[in-house]
């Protein structure tokens, strides 16, 4: 059981209402419209909308779902939803603690309540990802028997962390990491709602959008925020309105503030002065910027990305190997996270701040999509064209084509570019880095590529 259930039960199984629960428990959504983030889910006609409604003679049976998403997106929330509105006993299985033998016990008792007259049951498997994959097949008949309605929510891949036979059988949802205005919303419903903190302090518009920028997309975290700055600010007693300001947030998160707007032009300011402090060779600036935005709560995959795209548009071939850092860095970020992933992006980041830069590559690539955007793509040579089908010989493709192996050096006067761009040059290495050794090696094969 998570956060979630460590209160207690209500009748149906699921995690009960309590006034001593943490305020992330308290303001769980009793209702759908109290979802907030994944209207692309909960449509008219949406299959977990119809999971969510009473069952009817009209709709159709949704028999397993798997629910892909971000921490903090709702994923244990729908399901506990699904098993209060409609009525169906629920049971929860970790995927961290649980084995084959929990599955088949759990299944083995739907069986029995289904045959009973006992009504349908809700197996929700958290963090399915961590099953193995004799556990993942252990689930297999009671999804295609129909014995329960198995909801298995995963932070990862499903398709490869889920076996292919029980993702066949299963209808995947994604849901959306929740934006700067879903959490804004939480929190204003925190605040006032009579489960949550009922009204007893008020938040600074500064402190609240403090929050919001620290939950990231991570509903769980921004109430525990919340919860806990509240604490700090009833404590006091001083006599005065309980009011929570940035300070407050600050110490109750054990995080200093940072000035850094995700959804708004701090994002785009920061970003671009990353990105121009690893072009401009600043590795100092690179950190200093690299810092905020993890402070901040960035998504680290983003980072990585702008990190990749940086090592093939401003190192290029300068350095080959730092695009392979790059990628590397990555991968290791969408398998690691955070923290231990701001080591990498630091890394990947620094490599390319440090590196001899060149953007012939970016220029080589600009200048010949303007040719071809211009209609500059006439045929190609008749002795470069396939000649591996039966007919091209009569044809004459491939007529005259000269195996570049079969003369020294590998390189053989022929011409290569259509007739209308003979003689273009896109690709102009710069004498930076490894490219100053290809500029020369590349003038010597040019010369031998014009002799015809």
């Amino acid at each position: 059981m998570d956060l979630f259930a460590a209160q207690g039960i209500d009748d149906a199984g699921v995690p009960a209402y309590s006034p001593d629960a943490p305020l992330a428990v308290r303001m769980r959504p009793a209702r759908i419209e109290e979802v907030v983030g994944q209207d692309h889910l909960l449509g008219e006609g949406a299959p977990l909308r119809r999971l969510l409604e009473p069952a009817s003679g009209a709709s159709v049976a949704v028999s397993s779902v798997v629910l892909w998403g971000p921490p903090g997106t709702g994923k244990t929330t729908l399901a506990y939803l699904v098993a209060r509105t409609t009525s169906r006993r629920f049971e929860e299985l970790s995927a961290v603690s649980s084995g084959v033998k929990d599955i088949r016990d759990v299944v083995g008792g739907a069986r029995r309540r289904l045959a009973a007259g006992g009504g349908e049951t809700v197996l929700f498997v958290d963090e399915v990802h961590r099953f193995s994959r004799s556990q993942q097949d252990a689930l297999l008949p009671s999804v295609e028997n129909r014995w329960v309605t198995l909801i298995a929510a995963t932070t990862e891949n499903p398709s490869f962390s889920v076996v292919s036979p029980l993702l066949s059988r299963s209808l995947l949802l994604t849901l959306h990491p929740l934006g700067a205005e879903d959490i804004g919303r939480l929190v204003d419903r925190a605040v006032n709602d009579e489960r949550g903190l009922a009204g007893a302090v008020r938040v600074t518009e500064e402190a609240r959008e403090q929050i919001v920028r620290m939950a990231g997309s991570d509903a769980r975290k921004a109430l525990t925020v919340l919860e806990a700055a509240a604490g700090t600010v009833l404590a006091r007693e001083t006599g005065e309105e309980p009011l929570i300001e940035v300070a407050d947030i600050e110490q109750a998160a054990d995080v200093a503030a940072v000035r850094y707007d995700r959804a708004g032009d701090q994002h785009y300011d920061v970003i671009s002065a990353f990105i121009k402090s690893m072009r401009g060779s600043d590795p100092d600036a690179t950190m200093h910027y690299l810092a905020r935005m993890i402070a901040a709560g960035e998504d680290p995959r983003y980072i990585a990305r702008r990190i990749v795209i940086h090592a093939a548009e401003d190192v290029g071939l300068a350095d080959p190997t730092v695009l392979s850092t790059a990628v590397a860095a990555q991968q290791a970020v969408a398998m690691i996270g955070m923290p231990e992933s701001g080591l990498i992006l630091a890394e990947a980041a620094l490599a390319v701040a440090t590196a001899p830069k060149s953007n012939a590559v970016t220029v080589a690539l600009s200048e010949s999509l303007a040719d071809v955007s211009a209609g500059k793509a006439s045929a190609v040579p008749v002795h470069l064209r396939d000649a591996h089908y039966a007919g091209a010989e009569g044809l004459g493709h491939g007529k005259g084509y000269r195996y570049p192996h079969d003369f020294p050096h590998a390189v053989v006067g022929q011409q290569y570019l259509p007739e209308e761009l003979e003689g273009s040059r896109y690709y102009r290495p710069s004498g930076n880095g490894f490219e100053k050794q290809l500029a020369s090696r590349l003038e010597a094969v040019r010369r031998i590529l014009e002799e015809r």
